[in-house]
């Protein structure tokens, strides 16, 4: 599915550039027009981990959402065991939790990071029912985070996907207008009022940059999830059919870029394809155990499944090759931050 290797392309094209500041990136690094991770090649975070777990969870659970919750949870158990070299903190105490024997109706914590918006893109591309859409969110979103924020910024996520994937463009005030129904009767209205700006400014073809500086967040868009989900969609909006503009856009406003241009690539991808993504930036992953290939049988056997709404074995990958694998990723990490000392300051 392209959501898949499009939530991976943004996730590799943005790393390199997270936490640094816009000016410094480009002295830096240069324009995101490629990979600058490691030998001009591009690497995964945990945005495209959590992706691939949910992607994984759907297969087995069918349509099930409480399999799809244990399905996750204990996922996420093992995911953590292979040492991420990043994750966030409310991520990482929920795991926790997990491990000490909490409930995966318990284990969340209250926080509207943007974790689990992460990782909601491809619910939205897999599932077409609007109800169920919501249940499967809601049960992936309180694994780890409970503030009613983070759930409402997840859906707005999926919900895009969904919309992209049909095929042509998606008009913003149609985007708003079921957003607006799928949160009817919830605490959402900060979350609708900054989407209601981004739609606006994406008809009136601002860029993204400026749409951002305008919410006041023109030294880079943090974590949190009403700034991230917000000038993600409007990213999505204003570059519908243009994958690289799109998550350039997004990775040129700075922030927690990993993230973010990931959710972008996750949405774009949801609606160009695989295809639709360019053929350089999807060779150019340099990834193992989860390989390109490896992602395009994950994304057919979840694009098979759910046509057949019957739980089966998903793909999986070798444990024993996820710690090295971390480790020189850390490695790469650390390299990074120590060229970050060094000018241009």
């Amino acid at each position: 599915m392209g959501s898949l290797l499009g939530t991976a392309v943004g996730d590799a094209l943005g790393l390199p550039y997270e936490g640094v500041s816009r000016g410094r990136a480009q002295r830096m690094l240069g324009p995101p027009d490629r990979y600058r991770f490691v030998f001009r090649r591009g690497m995964m975070s945990d945005d495209t981990e959590h992706t691939c777990l949910v992607a994984q969870s759907l297969i087995a659970a069918g349509d099930d959402v409480e399999v799809f919750r244990r399905q996750l949870a204990w996922r996420l158990r093992f995911w953590l065991l292979g040492l991420p070299a990043g994750i966030g903190l409310a991520t990482l105490k929920a795991i926790l939790k997990l491990w000490l024997g909490f409930s995966p109706k318990r284990s969340g914590v209250f926080s509207a990071g943007n974790g689990p918006a992460m990782r909601a893109a491809i619910l939205g591309a897999a599932m077409d029912d609007l109800p169920q859409l919501a249940a499967f969110v809601q049960a992936s979103t309180r694994l780890t985070h409970t503030d009613p924020k983070a759930e409402h910024g997840a859906l707005a996520v999926a919900l895009a996907a969904r919309m992209a994937s049909g095929n042509g463009t998606v008009s913003g005030t149609a985007y708003l207008n079921s957003l607006t129904t799928a949160l009817e009767g919830q605490p959402a209205a900060e979350l609708l009022a900054r989407v209601e700006r981004a739609v606006a400014s994406a008809e009136a073809s601002q860029e993204t940059e400026a749409f951002a500086a305008d919410l006041g967040l023109s030294r880079g868009v943090s974590g949190y999830v009403l700034h991230t989900v917000p000038v993600a969609l409007q990213a999505w909006l204003t570059h519908q059919g243009d994958f690289r503009g799109g998550v350039q856009a997004m990775i040129r406003c700075g922030g927690d870029t990993d993230t973010t241009a990931s959710i972008v690539g996750g949405i774009l991808g949801a609606a160009v394809g695989p295809d639709g993504i360019p053929l350089e930036l999807r060779q150019g992953l340099l990834e193992w155990p989860r390989s390109v290939a490896w992602m395009e049988r994950l994304g057919a056997e979840l694009a098979a499944a759910r046509t057949t709404k019957a739980p089966s074995r998903p793909p999986a990958v070798p444990m024993w090759a996820i710690p090295p694998r971390n480790l020189f990723f850390l490695v790469v990490v650390l390299l990074h931050g120590l060229r970050r000392l060094l000018p241009p300051f």
